[in-house]
């Protein structure tokens, strides 16, 4: 890292109020010393990876980073903030700001600028020496790794608790993981050698003693996994996996703070990092001697197979760098309590139980933290099902409108095509399109109920998740029937999974036990308790979906368009979609027309952005008008989240703009008694719309009234620029907008 930050690189008294205004002071001293070659256009990169997850860590950190083709060499720049910035991180704002920035393609540099710093953020005394330091020479010094902090006896700081102190030299402790990520890559070129860990001597392999890491890049044990053969017994053994959305910075914190914890508890614990240049495998003895296994991940776990068979905890990656002490601790509850996940069956594929008996983690529980509320959670469990019934939506809705289209509206009353189709009549073929959507639309449900009990229980949920869907089908309880269905399946099944069983009979549960007891309960539930109630509802809000008209009809147009348009994409715009494509279910003229209205308020964003970039470029950055471009064909084809890039560099003024014009069109769309049968596609369906005319003239309002806004919020905040150095091309005015957080 000696090359890639120097004192010129170093702002110890860092003047921002936001984490935009930090990331643009930092980046502006990469672009005087060369490293950047165009500051919008970085910008515009650091913004973008800021909108997918924010980059904010415990401790008082914040890590902007991003690969960029407008970066000419792997650089890190650091800032450090009296008062805080906020980056996003629960236990409030950082006041140290790490600005990394990586050519395109550069993934073994990037990734171990990465690993090495993050890693070494996990050190309380790092973290010490970088807020009291009074020299930017120093501080560069510290983040080299040329100058080595002083033992700290406590965090100066918020930093995780789970972050104990460095371990002396030859302490058990996993060589960083980056140079062999890198070296998997590409094996013929020796990958950056990163800064070693704290307290591990240059150039020796810390990986041997006690057991708690592996030999990055070999994949073999070490020490026999820590058991010499002689002395004590062999401590408990854990094997871990850590992985997050881009692979790099929460992956390797989360096996530091495994580590950290592991060697504090007397634990043995090998980590395997499945970062975004590949991954180092444990070798399979140090995972067959494994006592237990640690998941900490917010992506799914490559060859997950390779750890069925043992107590497993499966959390996010931010539990893991949190809660590190506590899943060790659970771990070892779990094994004590005979808690394993379902064997591998013989084909190899993934275990059918998935996590098991006693297993906690399903697939969706990993997206959020074990702290969050019930309603975060609720919401993911719902999404799930909702995730897995679009395509059955998407594909069934557009072959019945195709069917409406081509053979009229007396389709559907067509024999059945299996008995009479006669090839060279288009009547013949709109009836085998109809009939294939309608079966296409009859598994809804079923898919729906199934897919979120899964969401909560993982495999073992989906057999009563089908079931309760195809009972909510049988008794009319529609799109609400499914939702209880789901829920009530996948909370049986996750409280069966908590029952004790002897361990004869844990290879059954998953396979026979768990099946056949929840599909009995859930199937008792729905035909006897509460599928008529559910069914009633069902029926009182298809009644009013299909009486909807006049004032209305337009106050729900606004609310969904609002919905469709605050977060661009996030959960509020999956609500109110999942709301229409509910509708479809069983589809009448109101729930058409609410489907037609949130497809129309979907569009008009990135429309708007690519709109306004036309008419007013210089309010706009370099970067940002080259993503307008693509935000016509991305607005026109209803990806709502072709606006991201824009509302993530100026919120304040491109999210209020996208929601009025959003409540507009929404609006005009339900006073036009504009209807859509299909779930997706833009104007590519127009065909298939009705009042087709008046459904392109809400939407061209929409997006009118947003790139005014916009242009007019935008134009109003312009501020004569700073001195700085023109990256622009020759002759451009470059106007400075105030960037909101």
């Amino acid at each position: 890292m000696s090359d890639m930050i120097t004192a010129d690189l170093v702002d110890l008294d860092l003047a921002a109020g936001t984490k935009e205004e930090a990331a643009r002071s930092l980046a502006e001293r990469l672009v005087r010393l060369g490293r950047v070659t165009d500051l919008d256009g970085f910008l515009a990169d650091v913004a973008a990876r800021e909108a997918q997850m924010p980059t904010g860590l415990d401790g008082g950190i914040g890590i902007p980073h991003c690969r960029s083709a407008h970066v000419t060499e792997p650089t890190l720049a650091f800032g450090r903030s009296g008062p805080g910035i906020d980056f996003g991180a629960p236990d409030g704002p950082a006041d140290l700001i790490f600005l990394i920035a990586a050519p395109s393609g550069a993934d073994d540099a990037h990734l171990t600028i990465l690993s090495s710093l993050a890693r070494r953020l996990m050190d309380p005394a790092f973290t010490s020496a970088l807020r009291t330091t009074t020299s930017p020479a120093g501080a560069a010094a510290l983040i080299r790794g040329d100058e080595e902090p002083q033992p700290a006896p406590s965090p100066s700081t918020g930093t995780a608790s789970t972050a104990p102190q460095a371990p002396a030299a030859g302490s058990a402790k996993s060589a960083d993981p980056a140079a062999a990520d890198a070296a998997e890559v590409s094996e013929p070129v020796e990958a950056p050698e990163p800064a070693e860990p704290p307290g591990s001597a240059p150039g020796t392999d810390t990986s041997t003693g006690t057991g708690t890491g592996v030999r990055q890049g070999a994949g073999e044990p070490e020490g026999d996994s820590g058991d010499s053969g002689d002395g004590p017994p062999a401590p408990f053994r854990v094997v871990a996996v850590t992985s997050c959305p881009t692979g790099i910075a929460h992956t390797y914190m989360a096996a530091e703070a495994l580590e950290h914890a592991g060697r504090d508890a007397g634990v043995d614990v090998a980590v395997e990092t499945q970062g975004s240049a590949g991954f180092t495998r444990l070798a399979p003895g140090v995972i067959a001697a494994a006592d237990a296994v640690i998941l900490a991940h917010d992506v799914p776990v490559r060859e997950k197979e390779r750890f069925a068979g043992k107590p497993t905890v499966d959390v996010g990656v931010k539990a893991g760098i949190n809660r590190a002490p506590q899943l060790i601790a659970e771990a070892r509850d779990k094994a004590a309590r005979g808690e394993v996940t379902a064997p591998v069956p013989a084909d190899g594929g993934e275990a059918p139980g998935g996590e098991g008996p006693g297993g906690s983690g399903a697939p969706v529980d990993r997206a959020g933290e074990p702290g969050d509320g019930y309603g975060t959670r609720l919401r993911t469990w719902l999404m799930s099902g909702v995730s897995y019934m679009v395509p059955f939506v998407a594909a069934g809705g557009l072959l019945i409108a195709l069917g409406f289209a081509i053979g009229g509206y007396a389709v559907d009353r067509a024999p059945s095509v299996a008995e009479h189709f006669a090839w060279g009549q288009a009547d013949s073929w709109a009836a085998l399109m109809f009939q294939t959507g309608a079966l296409a639309f009859g598994f809804l449900i079923p898919v729906l109920a199934g897919y979120i009990a899964y969401g909560m229980a993982d495999r073992p949920g989906l057999v009563p998740g089908f079931v309760g869907g195809a009972v909510a089908l049988t008794i009319d309880a529609g799109f609400l029937g499914g939702l209880a269905a789901g829920l009530i399946a996948g909370g049986i099944v996750r409280a069966i999974q908590r029952v004790r069983v002897p361990g004869p009979l844990r290879g059954i549960m998953p396979v026979v036990v768990i099946p056949l007891v929840s599909s009995a309960i859930v199937g008792f539930l729905m035909f006897l308790v509460i599928g008529k109630p559910i069914a009633s509802l069902q029926s009182a809000l298809t009644d009013w979906l299909s009486g909807l008209s006049g004032a209305n009809a337009v106050v729900l147009g606004v609310i969904l368009g609002l919905m469709m348009c605050f977060d661009l994409g996030g959960p509020l715009n999956k609500v109110a979609y999942a709301f229409a494509i509910g509708g479809l279910a069983d589809p009448n003229e109101g729930s058409l027309k609410v489907m037609a209205a949130v497809m129309a308020a979907g569009m008009v964003p990135p429309l708007a952005m690519a709109l306004a970039t036309v008419v007013r470029g210089r309010l706009f950055t370099k970067a940002e008008r080259e993503n307008g471009k693509a935000a016509w064909v991305l607005g026109a084809s209803f990806i709502t989240e072709g606006a991201i890039p824009f509302a993530a560099a100026d919120p304040l003024r491109v999210v209020p703009s996208a929601m009025v014009g959003g409540a507009v069109t929404g609006a005009l769309s339900m006073l036009f008694e504009c209807t859509l049968r299909a779930p997706h596609g833009g104007v590519w369906v127009i065909p298939l719309i009705g009042n087709p005319l008046l459904y392109l003239v809400a939407v061209l309002a929409g997006t009118l009234v947003s790139a005014a806004l916009v242009i007019l919020l935008k134009g109003h905040a312009r501020r004569t620029p700073a001195p700085a150095p023109d990256v622009g091309e020759p002759g451009e005015t470059h106007e400075k907008v105030t960037v909101a957080a």
